[in-house]
């Protein structure tokens, strides 16, 4: 899968720049090879190589796809966690199928995104989703949104259709919390609904956390028996929701 925004209206394009040079040097397409290229926004065209040269391929475009974007939508708030375990959580969040990545300065997060520093983590997560959104062939790729702290965490939850905090003493489970919900959920906001689940740090979510997190309406959830690291715990939160929402039966 490859990206051009936007697509050309014409059935013969050239494929340059970084893209047209992984397709020619890295992937080495040939002619009469297939070939995807996607908006990531759900628009896609289903094209054949007709010619390669250096750092391009030309492409002809032998059908053409809009596909509508899955609803309800499904955001992480994803604490901050250290080396590389928030770019491993934003790899395999945006392969399962998320609509959003949030990251969240939790209060027992050890890393701190501040300055220059924190500019070039974002951009690393955003380029991690990039990648991860074409090694997959989605055509809706997930939004990286803007690090927020406390305050801007308790307007997400409270503007949420369904707000749910992970946490491993919770009583109520998350599986089958989702499908219980979905007639309110669709009642509520329809096509504009969201689910929202947020993830804690490697410490956990410290209990005056949990507390905002209710207060600002969200229903606080167990994965199941084992405590997960941060960088699974919301793989697994969202392939339950996007399970039961049925959302990996038609395209990303």
């Amino acid at each position: 899968m490859f990206w051009l925004s936007p697509l050309p209206a014409e059935d013969l394009f050239t494929l340059a720049g970084p893209e047209g040079r992984h397709a020619a040097t890295v992937r080495r397409l040939r002619p009469g090879e297939p070939v995807d290229v996607t908006d990531g926004q759900g628009r896609v065209l289903e094209c054949e190589v007709v010619a390669v040269r250096r750092d391009e391929i030309d492409c002809a475009v032998r059908q053409r796809a809009d596909a509508v974007a899955p609803r309800p939508r499904v955001v992480i708030v994803q604490a901050l966690a250290k080396g590389d375990r928030g770019e491993r959580a934003v790899e395999m969040l945006t392969e399962v199928g998320v609509d959003e990545i949030v990251p969240w300065s939790a209060g027992r997060s050890v890393v701190r995104w501040e300055g220059e520093r924190g500019v070039r983590a974002r951009e690393r997560w955003a380029r991690t989703a990039t990648e991860a959104a074409k090694q997959s062939h989605r055509l809706h790729w997930p939004v990286v949104g803007e690090l927020v702290g406390p305050g801007e965490l308790a307007r997400r939850v409270s503007a949420a259709t369904l707000a749910v905090a992970l946490h491993e003493q919770a009583e109520l489970p998350l599986v089958g919390l989702v499908r219980s919900q979905l007639p309110g959920v669709a009642a509520r906001d329809g096509a504009a609904a969201e689910i929202l689940l947020v993830v804690g740090p490697e410490g956990g979510l410290a209990d005056a956390e949990v507390a905002a997190l209710r207060h600002a309406g969200a229903v606080v959830a167990r994965l199941g028996p084992t405590v997960l690291r941060t960088s699974t715990a919301g793989v697994v939160a969202a392939s339950v929701v996007l399970a039961e929402l049925g959302r990996w039966d038609g395209p990303a």
